[in-house]
């Protein structure tokens, strides 16, 4: 079967966690069958379709941003094209532009979402949008909830009454992971050392940072922070003004290569995200891949799907850098007890977040997709 996954950016522009999480669930389904291609835009677009990993990806050129929806002024007959080609349309919510096209042009054929996030931020501006993403809900045969904190908490879905909903848990695949490396740990050693709390991810306003920052005018902690994004400076700027640089170390974006071996050296991945915008964190899942304790903070959605208070790690509330710090001292503390976290941190990963399981559920159920729309036109036609 082939499958068209619609979202508004992917490699090789960007390596946000949405966009991870679905190369590797192309990368999954591909071992059983299905076909993948990728609809997204991109500033600078190639001129024909371009093989990343198991997925053949389709770019048109972005045009415009607003409110963070990508949008592309040359692009419905192209999507067209691509829609008449493919057996299920796949779309990666949020991204209004995504609705606009499918009511436009995909409306007559099977599709599923995958409902990745709540719009947070643009509240105004969603309330205006918020019939058309109805209208374009209503189509879908089947939408799809990352964890089952995020489809009780969301106050969209709690409330779509959708005829059919699912949880299907993000995943990684472990074999596109390069092996951690001696030579790469010693040289990261040398720089920061071992014992850190470690940070990955693109520096955006949910991810609590500053919250994090706060918390070490209170204790002697190291931290290295992972990623680059828009508030990379503003950052920079407050770990300055609070006398943190002999602590605090921004290496920027880094390759797997350099992640692998920073997990290995860390004594936790410290994940402080205090809205609901941080939906899952794919790099919780790689910490746990890595056998690490995670940190994080309770708001109702995949966070703590993935890091079970007491089990893989410790959850604290949002916002509190009192027991942000709690938790950083617990860890550094009682190494034995980072140790048995982590220990079972890995077990989670194999038995709810291995790519294996994500991707056979998906596989099914875009037969079953497949399947119930070929019943629903053979009884018209009769």
């Amino acid at each position: 079967m082939r499958v068209l996954h619609v979202f508004r950016s992917y490699y090789p522009d960007s390596d946000g966690g949405i966009e991870r999480a679905l190369a590797h669930l192309c990368a999954g389904t591909s071992r059983l069958g299905v076909r993948n291609h990728v609809f997204a835009l991109s500033p600078q677009p190639a001129s024909r379709p371009i093989r990343q990993g198991r997925a053949v990806v389709h770019q048109r050129r972005r045009h415009l941003e607003l409110a963070s929806c990508s949008m592309s002024m040359n692009t419905m007959l192209f999507f067209r094209r691509l829609v008449r080609h493919s057996d299920v349309l796949h779309y990666h919510f949020p991204w209004p532009f995504a609705d606009v096209l499918h009511l436009l042009m995909g409306r007559h054929k099977p599709a599923l979402v995958t409902y990745h996030s709540d719009i947070v931020r643009q509240r105004r501006l969603e309330r205006l949008y918020r019939p058309v993403m109805r209208r374009f809900m209503a189509q879908m045969e089947t939408v799809v909830a990352t964890s089952p904190q995020y489809m009780v908490g969301s106050p969209v879905l709690s409330t779509l009454g959708h005829r059919q909903m699912r949880v299907i848990p993000l995943g990684l695949d472990e074999r596109r992971y390069p092996p951690v490396r001696p030579e790469e740990v010693e040289q990261w050693r040398q720089r920061v050392g071992e014992g850190f709390f470690l940070f990955i991810g693109v520096l955006r306003y949910y991810k609590g940072l500053h919250i994090l920052l706060e918390t070490l005018r209170h204790n002697r902690h190291r931290v290295v922070i992972v990623g680059s994004g828009p508030m990379a400076r503003q950052l920079r700027e407050q770990a300055d003004r609070l006398g943190l640089n002999d602590r605090v170390t921004f290496t920027g974006y880094l390759p797997d290569d350099d992640k692998q071996a920073l997990l290995y050296l860390c004594r936790a991945l410290v994940f402080p995200s205090h809205q609901r915008s941080e939906a899952f964190g794919v790099s919780l899942i790689e910490a746990a891949m890595a056998s690490r304790p995670m940190i994080t903070a309770d708001i109702g959605t995949g966070t703590s799907y993935v890091n079970r208070c007491g089990e893989t790690g410790i959850v604290v509330p949002p916002s509190d850098a009192v027991a942000l710090g709690e938790a950083m001292d617990k860890l550094a503390a009682a190494p034995d007890v980072a140790a048995q976290l982590g220990a079972a941190a890995r077990q989670r990963f194999e038995s709810h977040l291995d790519i294996s399981r994500s991707a056979i559920a998906y596989r099914d159920l875009y037969a079953e997709i497949i399947a119930s729309a070929a019943e629903a036109a053979g009884r018209r036609i009769a």
